[in-house]
């Protein structure tokens, strides 16, 4: 099962494992990720879930689309590998992916 290793900003890493087709922001919610709120339960229309994604796994990643780029504008310290992570959904290629949530604001 693929691996996600969420590093939040004081640095802690956790690891989890999410079933293949499962958001980043699902695998969070389900084991109690801090810094993932998942307001909106993944619809794209929160930013509660914002997270960088670490610069080598961008390339694997589907582009942002407009609605998801659009959200971006209402979260907090916007870097250009900020994502909202219910839109990354996990395969077998995502295994290993390392994000890392933003300072609590």
């Amino acid at each position: 099962m693929p691996k996600i290793t969420f590093i939040d900003a004081a640095g802690t890493s956790r690891d989890v494992d999410a079933k293949p087709g499962t958001s980043i922001m699902e695998a969070a919610v389900q084991n109690m990720i801090p810094g993932i709120d998942a307001d909106c339960g993944g619809a794209c229309a929160c930013a509660t879930c914002h997270v960088y994604v670490k610069d080598e796994w961008l390339a694997k990643l589907k582009d942002k689309d407009d609605m998801e780029d659009s959200m971006l504008d209402f979260a907090d310290d916007v870097e250009p590998n900020s994502r909202l992570c219910c839109q990354i959904l996990m395969s077998d290629e995502l295994d290993g992916i390392v994000v890392s949530t933003p300072e609590s604001q």
